[in-house]
């Protein structure tokens, strides 16, 4: 209940809008060469493009605002008055020394083009494959032969963005600050490094309103994995005709006609089936594949498209479903770590800078995760991107009290253990799924059942 004493009302503050720190971090040699390595060339890649939008060559130019934006994230700046006593004192990656106003600074990040920054984030995540195929860290196996069979692997997922600052005018009003659009994206499944991102200004946007752009940009033997929130016939028929390929989880209430039965046991299930019952947009246009596995007593429920065994075996789609979490990972690092759930301003453009810009120093950091790993012999998965981002800090420490003379990648390698950096294996009570999947498949076929089995498990 309210407190009728109008001096004691309760406020009711967004923890998104919090301050997580008061002062800037110092600054770290190997990611300030990292960002000068990749970043640097795209910013000026875009630098002639920038100027036949209409802006002028400023002050706060194009490379002026891509340092601080960068800088913002890398070194968790808390807001733009210490960014702008920062850029007037000390040198800010490839930016000298500038004078210039607090307001100033303010109204630049508001007009800035969040379609350059996004430009500048395209161009650096072309330039990482090349960068990973020099690595000799070892991939699990299941990825190997993902690799072997499709051209690309991707997690795609959406999230609602957090509430905007009611700084500006237009939002005084409102009797409660509005949501900052809707995101989409897509991870790769090797690399988990961003493949592609999709924004809808409007926070209650279905994930399928996005799906038309995600079927744009499918190239063919494209492996999708998504959840039931892109769960539509006309979205498995437009991706089938892409010539590309998804795994999803089945609907419950969903209506199919059975066409073949490959396997049919106690504990696994494999079909192909008319996914809808009435022509036309009831029904799907190309047949699909249901696959059923009964673990920790219940049936689980998958579909996809691609209906040849040996390219996709039972044991494969359920592990595929399974890494879609890597993309829900990528949220909570972006959102948590990177304080992307902290919005700078109070304005969609802002948001979409900073979302650009986050998913930009996200792909700088799984990069050295990935060096870090290299270095260490194990498999991306097995390293914790968290704490390689807190270890730096303990890295600078290091080279300032001169207790270390090299690199942060020789560093964080002869410090994982103490640091947390290589994950703890999982204990397990009982046998894992895809175990468990492996010998249903071994067992003995339901008596009376008229079937072949194709499973390539």
């Amino acid at each position: 209940m309210p407190s009728p004493n109008k001096k004691h009302r309760r406020v009711h503050v967004n923890p998104d809008h919090t301050r997580r720190t008061h002062v800037p971090a110092p600054t770290d040699a190997e990611i300030e060469q990292r960002l000068n390595d990749l970043v640097k060339p795209a910013v000026y890649a875009e630098h002639d493009d920038y100027r036949q939008l209409g802006y002028r060559n400023r002050l706060l130019g194009l490379p002026v605002m891509m340092a601080l934006i960068l800088a913002l994230i890398w070194r968790r700046i808390p807001g733009v008055c210490t960014l702008q006593r920062m850029l007037s004192r000390e040198r800010i990656l490839w930016t000298m020394p500038t004078k210039v106003s607090q307001p100033a600074l303010s109204e630049r990040f508001l007009t800035f083009p969040a379609a350059v920054v996004e430009r500048v984030l395209y161009r650096v995540l072309a330039r990482l494959p090349e960068r990973q195929a020099g690595r000799t860290r070892p991939l699990p196996p299941h990825l190997v032969a993902i690799q072997a069979r499709f051209a690309a692997a991707y997690a795609v997922d959406g999230t609602t963005r957090e509430a905007l600052f009611r700084k500006l005018d237009t939002l005084h009003g409102a009797p409660e600050a509005p949501l900052a659009g809707h995101l989409a994206a897509a991870v790769d499944l090797i690399s988990h490094q961003p493949a592609k991102r999709w924004w809808a200004d409007d926070p209650a946007t279905n994930d399928k309103a996005l799906a038309p752009a995600l079927v744009r940009w499918l190239v063919p033997n494209v492996l999708l994995v998504v959840d039931l929130g892109y769960f539509a016939y006309w979205l498995f028929d437009a991706i089938t005709d892409a010539q590309s390929w998804f795994v999803t989880r089945m609907r419950e209430k969903a209506s199919y006609t059975v066409q073949q039965v490959r396997v049919n046991r106690a504990h696994v299930r494999d079909q192909i089936i008319q996914l809808g019952v009435y022509k036309g947009n009831g029904q799907c246009q190309h047949p699909m594949r249901l696959v059923e596995v009964f673990v920790h007593n219940h049936w689980q429920r998958y579909l996809t498209n691609v209906l040849d065994p040996q390219q996709l075996s039972v044991v494969d789609v359920v592990a595929r479903y399974d890494a879609r979490w890597s993309v829900e990972t990528t949220f909570l690092v972006v959102k948590r770590l990177l304080d992307l759930a902290y919005l700078w301003v109070g304005s969609l453009n802002g948001v979409k800078v900073q979302v650009f810009a986050t998913f930009l120093f996200y792909a700088i950091l799984l990069d050295l995760c990935d060096d870090v790993a290299d270095a260490l012999g194990l498999t991306l998965a097995q390293v914790s991107v968290e704490m390689i981002y807190r270890g730096l800090y303990h890295y600078v420490t290091a080279v300032d009290q001169g207790l270390f003379e090299g690199d942060a990648v020789t560093y964080l390698a002869r410090e994982a253990h103490g640091l947390g950096i290589i994950k703890r294996p999982r204990t397990r009570a009982g046998p894992t799924v895809t175990e468990q999947i492996r010998r249903a498949l071994v067992a003995p076929p339901l008596p009376n059942a008229n079937l072949t089995d194709c499973s390539g498990a």
